[in-house]
């Protein structure tokens, strides 16, 4: 079942979504015209009755955001990569000392060499979703990854410096 998502406009004030959970409560995200953001969770009997809320500023609205939004990725990738039709998904940080820091990601072959995808890079708080081949690899980042066990265990050694 998809997420449902209801968008109500506020007249003079601003924009409410809401997401519908599958128990049928409301989470409802307040935009309003000034700028500042709400979250807020509303009665299930009364779905226009809030029960509570959190004002967030510009900062915390976009921390949330950012935290939602890697633990959704994340979560679909190990969804996807369980182990049950012999893929696995993997983060895998890239070492201080690979030969591979501060180059683009195609310098790697990773896919070529170890028949793995890289299908994202966490950088801070950022999201690189289906990194280019030019995307530059920094120290820190985190590599989400989704093969064979042996294959990510090829392309751990292959970023670690070792020839694969």
């Amino acid at each position: 079942m998809g997420v449902r998502i209801e968008k109500i406009d506020l007249p003079g004030f601003g924009v409410r979504h809401d997401v519908v959970t599958q128990a049928g409560q409301h989470i409802g995200v307040l935009s309003f015209r000034d700028g500042h953001r709400e979250v807020a969770l509303y009665d299930p009997e009364d779905p226009d009755a809030i029960l509570g809320s959190v004002a967030l500023t510009g900062d915390e609205a976009a921390a949330l955001s950012d935290l939602l939004g890697h633990a959704a990725l994340l979560s679909q990738l190990s969804g996807l990569g369980n182990g049950t039709i012999g893929l696995f998904t993997e983060q895998l940080v890239l070492p201080s000392d690979s030969r591979f820091l501060d180059r683009p990601l195609g310098d790697t072959k990773a896919r070529t060499k170890t028949g793995v995808s890289i299908v994202a890079i966490l950088r801070g708080k950022d999201v690189i979703a289906s990194p280019t081949p030019s995307e530059i690899l920094r120290m820190d980042d985190l590599i989400v990854a989704v093969g064979t066990r042996e294959g990510l265990d090829k392309l751990d050694k292959l970023l670690a410096h070792s020839q694969v």
